[in-house]
């Protein structure tokens, strides 16, 4: 199976992956076989427990989908858990400073940082891989800093250049939201975000954004993004129902 980071660092291809916010193996397995490049667990707005985590894990390994989680928070243990079970990667929601992506790389590495060594879980192969191996398998996972609020935005730079850190994801929504508007947008949130993406590309990090259309989506590509989650199960589920449904009266 392609490593995390050889599959979403590919020269002069962006990535395009979507967010999974229903509690099924199934539904891993139906993306994984569609040109999807990789999915997000969405741990921190869908009612995805630890056991749900697993089994989707397991369907994705099964696919061959690369499974990234965003975690609900930044604590020690849930960055561990979700690690254990062979996420490709974190997306970490509301990484405000330089510090905060500091904490969290160190929670999610091993070599230089501070993550809990067990051999027996999923990242190493159910104890098969010997240490040395193991540690490499686990620091290959992704560690991507989402952007929501303006402190984070002005710290954009110096988060992108943190060793371990490996893109930054705008949330424009949150983004919108924190800095006292209700339009993600709004010409003020746009501005912001083509500053975080220009942090992120200059670091040589990925640059990643949510969109909703194909036509947002190209327009972003165009700026250099490279990192694209694209809807969710739920949206590509009721979007798809709505066009094969009887037109509007």
């Amino acid at each position: 199976m392609t490593t995390p980071r050889t599959l979403l660092r590919q020269p002069g291809r962006y990535q395009v992956g979507t967010f999974i916010k229903t509690a099924s193996p199934h539904v891993v397995e139906v993306l994984g076989t569609s040109r999807m490049d990789f999915a997000v667990l969405d741990a921190e707005h869908a009612p995805l427990d630890r056991a749900a985590l697993d089994l989707m894990m397991l369907a994705g390994r099964a696919a061959g989908l690369p499974l990234l989680v965003r975690i609900p928070d930044k604590n020690p243990a849930t960055i561990l858990s979700v690690l254990d079970m062979g996420a490709a990667g974190l997306l970490v929601p509301h990484v405000d400073s330089v510090a905060d992506a500091e904490a969290v790389v160190r929670h999610a590495k091993f070599r230089g940082g501070q993550r809990g060594f067990s051999g027996s879980p999923r990242f190493s192969g159910y104890g098969t891989l010997g240490m040395k191996q193991a540690l490499t398998a686990g620091d290959q996972a992704l560690v991507i800093c989402q952007i929501e609020g303006p402190e984070a935005v002005a710290a954009a730079a110096g988060i992108a250049a943190v060793p371990g850190v490996d893109g930054l994801f705008i949330g424009r929504a949150d983004l919108a939201l924190a800095m006292g508007l209700e339009d993600s947008k709004h010409p003020d949130v746009s501005s912001a975000t083509d500053r975080c993406i220009d942090a992120a590309l200059k670091a040589g990090k990925l640059a990643g954004v949510f969109t909703a259309s194909l036509a947002e989506r190209d327009a972003y590509a165009a700026k250099g993004v490279n990192w694209f989650v694209f809807g969710s199960d739920q949206s590509l589920l009721r979007q798809s129902a709505d066009a094969s449904a009887h037109p509007a009266e």
